[in-house]
């Protein structure tokens, strides 16, 4: 029998790019490392800043698919979730991260407690205008559109949209962008659950929620917000004694020093 402590660690919004080498590097320090042993990973959507279909190829989504492919065949169960921003993660590149993608929202076991999982966009409803974004993204019929134009046209598509997306954004008010509190309580009741972990709004936290209704015999539920990768590394473990939500410092930049000249006599 072995006796490695048993944990599951919850990730989300690493939006990995070419310019944030940093992050990868923290990620894969994170599976090395603290991910090693465990018993399930679940990244809940935004591991890309962008993502135009599984047929694109780049180092980046390489060195993400061949961690995670060797930290599933160390017996690590690897979950996926689609975030805003790689919500055309197919079952091509989830198989080649030894990964199961999972519908949003979904409910799973979590050493004995029924835990909802969900990216987190879909609860920010009082964004009326990303929320009709939204619904455009995730039609079946758009998404297959997209993915039948060329390549190189998509990434221009992908990077208009993420400018446009970032001009909307930064004339819309802060409290507007945060999930709805009503909509979370609908969620919780609706699943029958009394812990809810996501991301998306970049503001980690555990909150505690009072609910109308009782839930499973309780009155409180518990909604845990993961953190964006920017400044710090957010990992939350969960294990059978609890849970705890825990920002990692980036590791630092190799710094190179080149040797003095020696001046000719």
């Amino acid at each position: 029998m072995s006796d490695k402590p048993n944990k599951t660690l919850f990730i989300s919004d690493l939006h990995l790019d070419t310019d944030t080498p940093d992050i990868l590097q923290s990620l894969l320090a994170v599976l090395h490392d603290r991910a090693s042993g465990a018993d399930a990973l679940y990244i809940l959507g935004d591991l890309f800043e962008a993502w135009v279909g599984d047929d694109d190829q780049s180092d980046i989504a390489d060195a993400v698919a061949s961690a995670l492919m060797s930290l599933s065949r160390a017996g690590t169960r690897v979950y996926l979730m689609h975030g805003n921003r790689d919500f055309l993660i197919g079952d091509d590149y989830a198989a080649r991260c030894g990964a199961t993608l999972l519908p949003d929202p979904t409910v799973v076991e979590c050493y004995g407690q029924r835990v909802a999982l969900a990216h987190g966009d879909s609860l920010c409803t009082r964004d009326t205008a990303y929320m009709a974004f939204r619904r455009q993204m995730r039609d079946p019929a758009w998404q297959q559109a997209f993915l039948d134009r060329p390549l190189l046209e998509r990434h221009m598509v992908a990077q208009q949209m993420r400018q446009k997306s970032q001009d909307a954004n930064s004339q819309k008010a802060s409290d507007i962008m945060d999930v709805t509190h009503q909509e979370v309580i609908n969620l919780l009741e609706t699943l029958k659950v009394n812990i809810l972990i996501h991301g998306h709004t970049h503001r980690p936290g555990i909150h505690t929620i009072r609910l109308h209704d009782a839930i499973n015999g309780s009155d409180e539920a518990v909604r845990i917000v993961l953190g964006s990768w920017d400044q710090k590394a957010w990992v939350l473990e969960f294990s059978p004694e609890g849970y705890e939500l825990k920002p990692l410092a980036h590791p630092q930049p190799a710094i190179s020093v080149k040797p003095a000249k020696t001046a000719k006599a």
